[in-house]
C-alpha cells in the first residue's frame, strides 16, 4: 500500500506596498490567517506595550505580525512572530517587510494504515511569504501558512543568505494573543525532561500569568484546548518535528491584564542555550491551530498526519494494527494466579491471547541484561517465546529502555528481527529537545528497515510522524490506567477529558481493559491485582472512544474468564475507516462513533454523574443492523462489574436510548443484517 499526495498549485509573486494584511483563508471561508507588518503605538512604557499592544501597519517595515478570526469574529489579536538566532539582533522578525506572496492551494489525498480514518482527503489553501529586514543584517525569512476547514498552521523558513552560515536557534517567540481571556484545558508539566502524564486543568488563561512574580512562568505541554466565550474553540499544537524541538506554552505576562500565550521550545539537554541547530534552509515545525464551533470536530481531525511528509516505507504489508494481551499489568500472573517473570507466563499469556483472537502479546520489562538489549537474562527466552507464539498465529512484541535503544538500536533491531518480534516499545524517553525528537525519526527508520513496529512510552506527545512511518503504532504521552496502581489519578473525570485534549495530538496507549471495577469509595491504590474506578462498561468503552492502533488488553487473563462482556473486547478492531464524534462535553461526556468495513462501533463515556442520553443513529448506512448493546447494569452504580447485554434491531434515524451510571460507559457493535 502506497501513500501519496497530490498538490494543486497556482502561484503570483506580487510585489507588496498595500497596507491592508496579506490573508490566506479556508476553503469553506469560515477561518481566515492574516499577516502583516507594524508597529506598536501603545502609550506607555515597554511593559505596557508587551501587555495590549496596539499595531498599525507599517507596509515599509516593523514587527511581523499575525491574527485569526473564525466566522467573522476575531480568535486571535494581532501576535508577533520571531526567532532569536544565537548571538544576532534584533530577533528575526522584528523588523522586516514583506517582499512578495505567493498563493497555492493544496489537497492531500493518501491512505493511512491506521488511525481514525483510512483515507484523508484534507483541501488547503496556502500563502508562502518572504520577508527582508529593513536594516543590518539584512536578513531574510520566509512564512509559509495553510489554511483548512477547521484549522489553520504555519511556519517558519529561514532560507540560505549570506551573512548566516547556519541555523542557531536560541528562542522562538511565537505569540498567541486571544481576543478575551479563554477558559483553557492545560497539561501542566514540572519541566522539559517529563512523560507528559499529568491532569489537564480546566483554569481562565490569565491564572496562568504569574501576577506581580518573578517566578518561572507555569509550563504548558501541547495540546492545549482552549474556550473563547461566544467565539470559538481553539485547540493548539505542533506539527512534523523532524529537526526540530517540540512546542511548549507559557503565559509570560506578570499582570492580571494578561491573558495571552507564547511559544517555549523544549531548550538541547547538551546545551541549555540553544534550542535548535542545524544547516540552512532549516524551517520549524508546524504551529497548528484547530478551530471551531464544537471541540468534537478536533477528534475528527485529520490536519495533524497531513502536516507530516508521505510515507517513507515502500513495502507496508508487515505493519498491522491489532489488540495485545499484556503480562505487566496483572504481575506477570500465570495460570495459577501466582506471579512469575518466567517463559511458561508468557506462554500462558500467548495462549490467552490466541484463544481470544488477539494478534499479539507485549513481554514487557525484566528479560534482557541490565544496560544490553542484546543479551537475554535467563528469565524469559525470547526467541522461544517466539516460536511457540507463531505456532499459534501470534507475533510478540517486548520492552526496552530508552538508554539502550539509544545506544544499541543498530545491533539490536537486526537482532530482533532474527528473533522474529514484531515491536518493540521503547519506555522512559523523557525528552523531546531537538535531539531527543530526533530519536523518534532515527529508530522508525531503523525499525522500518528491520520489519519492526514501535510504541514510545514515557514520551512527548504524537505529531502526525506516523503517516510518514506507519511502523510507529502507538504513544504513551499519558496519565493512563497505570496510574490506578499508585493513586486516584486515573478516574472517569480524567477519562472523558483525555478524547477532547490528549488524543488531539494523536494515538495513545492509555491501556484499558480493567475487569476489576470499583466504586469511588471501594477504590484503593494498590499494585498487585490493581482494581479502577468506573463501571466495567466505560472500559469497554474506551476501545472505541481512545484511538490506539496497538491496543493493550490490560488485565489478568483470569479476570476475563467466564465474563459474557469481554465478547466485546474480542470483537472491537483497533483501526478505522471513519470517525465521528455525535456529542459530548470536555470533562463531562462523550459518545464517539466509528467504522470498519461494513460495521460501525460507538462508544460513550460519563464523568461521576448519571446521565441518560439520546443518541440518533444517523451515521449508519443504509438497511438493518444488529446492535449487540454492552451497557451499565441497572445497579452499576453499586456494582460497577454489571453489565447489561442485549441484541436489538436498528437502523439509521433510530434513536438510541443510553443510560451511563456514574462512572459509566455504553459500548456498541453495529452488524449489518443480510
Amino acid at each position: 500500500m502506497r501513500c501519496s499526495i497530490v498538490l494543486i498549485l497556482f502561484a503570483a509573486a506580487v510585489a507588496q506596498s498595500q497596507t491592508n494584511p496579506t490573508t490566506v483563508s479556508s476553503p469553506d471561508g469560515q477561518l481566515t490567517i492574516a499577516f502583516q507588518t507594524a508597529t506598536n503605538t501603545t502609550p506607555g512604557d515597554a511593559r505596557q506595550r508587551e501587555l495590549s499592544p496596539q499595531y498599525q501597519a507599517a507596509p515599509d517595515g516593523g514587527q511581523l505580525i499575525y491574527s485569526v478570526s473564525f466566522q467573522g469574529k476575531a480568535v486571535i489579536e494581532p501576535s508577533a512572530l520571531a526567532l532569536d538566532l544565537e548571538g544576532q539582533t534584533p530577533e528575526l522578525g522584528q523588523d522586516v517587510r514583506l517582499v512578495t506572496s505567493t498563493a497555492s492551494r493544496g489537497d492531500d489525498n493518501y491512505i493511512l494504515l491506521h488511525g481514525k480514518t483510512s483515507h484523508v482527503r484534507d483541501f488547503y489553501n496556502a500563502l508562502r511569504l518572504e520577508f527582508d529586514e529593513t536594516a543590518a543584517p539584512g536578513r531574510k525569512l520566509i512564512i509559509e501558512a495553510r489554511a483548512y476547514n477547521g484549522a489553520m498552521a504555519f511556519r517558519y523558513l529561514v532560507p540560505e543568505q549570506a551573512g548566516l552560515t547556519d541555523f542557531r536557534l536560541a528562542k522562538e517567540d511565537t505569540q498567541f494573543r486571544f481576543v478575551k481571556d479563554a477558559m483553557s484545558y492545560s497539561l501542566e508539566l514540572p519541566n522539559f525532561r517529563s512523560m507528559y502524564e499529568s491532569e489537564f486543568i480546566q483554569l481562565p488563561l490569565s491564572a496562568f500569568s504569574n501576577q506581580g512574580g518573578v517566578a518561572s512562568e507555569v509550563l504548558i505541554g501541547c495540546p492545549m484546548l482552549l474556550e473563547v466565550p461566544g467565539v470559538a474553540w481553539v485547540a493548539i499544537t505542533d506539527a512534523d518535528l523532524r529537526d526540530y524541538s517540540s512546542m511548549y506554552l507559557v503565559n509570560p505576562s506578570r499582570s492580571w491584564l494578561g491573558h495571552w500565550l507564547v511559544s517555549s521550545l523544549a531548550p538541547q539537554v547538551e546545551n541549555t542555550n540553544l534550542c535548535v541547530t542545524g544547516a540552512l534552509p532549516h524551517h520549524s515545525s508546524w504551529r497548528v491551530l484547530l478551530v471551531a464551533d464544537n471541540p468534537g470536530r478536533f477528534i475528527e481531525s485529520t490536519v495533524i498526519t497531513s502536516l507530516n511528509p508521505p510515507c517513507a516505507i515502500q513495502d507496508t504489508s508487515w505493519i498491522h494494527a491489532g489488540k495485545s494481551a499484556w503480562d505487566w499489568w496483572g504481575g506477570s500472573r500465570g495460570a495459577d494466579g501466582k506471579s512469575a517473570y518466567n517463559t511458561p507466563t508468557m506462554e500462558y499469556y500467548v495462549d490467552f491471547a490466541a484463544q481470544s483472537g488477539l494478534r499479539y502479546m507485549l513481554i514487557d520489562a525484566g528479560w534482557s541484561v541490565r544496560g544490553d538489549i542484546t543479551e537475554m537474562n535467563g528469565r524469559v527466552d525470547i526467541p522461544a517465546v517466539v516460536r511457540y507464539a507463531a505456532a499459534k498465529g501470534v507475533k510478540i512484541w517486548i520492552w526496552a529502555g530508552y538508554d539502550d535503544v539509544s545506544r544499541q538500536m543498530d545491533e539490536a533491531f537486526p537482532l530482533f528481527e532474527k528473533w522474529g518480534v514484531a515491536g518493540v516499545k521503547t519506555d522512559f524517553i523523557e525528552r523531546d529537545d531537538q535531539p531527543g525528537m530526533e530519536f523518534y525519526y532515527r529508530t522508525a527508520e531503523k525499525a522500518a528497515q528491520c520489519h519492526l513496529m514501535m510504541d514510545y512510552h514515557g514520551a512527548t506527545k504524537p505529531s502526525g510522524i506516523s503517516r510518514t512511518w506507519p511502523n510507529i503504532v502507538g504513544y504513551e504521552a499519558v496519565a493512563g490506567m497505570e496510574q490506578s496502581k499508585a493513586g486516584a489519578r486515573d478516574n472517569p473525570c480524567h477519562h472523558v477529558l483525555l478524547p477532547f485534549t490528549r488524543m488531539l495530538a494523536g494515538p495513545m496507549d492509555y491501556t484499558p481493559g480493567a475487569f476489576d471495577n470499583v466504586t469511588k469509595d471501594q477504590f484503593e491504590a494498590r499494585m498487585n491485582q490493581p482494581m479502577v474506578m468506573g463501571t466495567r462498561a466505560q472500559q469497554l468503552a474506551m476501545y472505541v472512544v481512545y484511538e490506539a492502533p496497538f491496543q493493550m488488553v490490560s488485565d489478568w487473563p483470569g479476570n476475563y474468564a467466564g465474563q459474557p462482556a469481554f465478547q466485546f473486547i474480542k470483537d472491537v478492531p483497533t483501526t478505522w475507516d471513519e470517525t465521528k464524534v455525535l456529542n459530548g462535553v470536555p470533562g463531562e461526556y462523550i459518545t464517539i462513533a466509528r467504522r470498519r468495513g461494513n460495521e460501525w462501533f460507538l462508544g460513550s463515556m460519563t464523568d461521576w454523574t448519571p446521565r441518560e442520553l439520546e443518541i440518533p443513529l444517523n451515521f449508519l448506512g443504509s438497511g438493518k443492523y444488529s446492535a449487540e448493546i454492552y451497557a451499565d447494569g441497572k445497579d452499576a452504580a453499586q456494582f460497577p462489574k454489571h453489565v447489561s447485554i442485549e441484541k436489538r434491531t436498528v437502523q439509521s434515524g433510530t434513536k438510541l436510548e443510553v443510560q451511563l451510571a456514574p462512572g459509566g460507559g455504553c459500548a456498541v457493535r453495529f452488524v449489518p443484517k443480510r
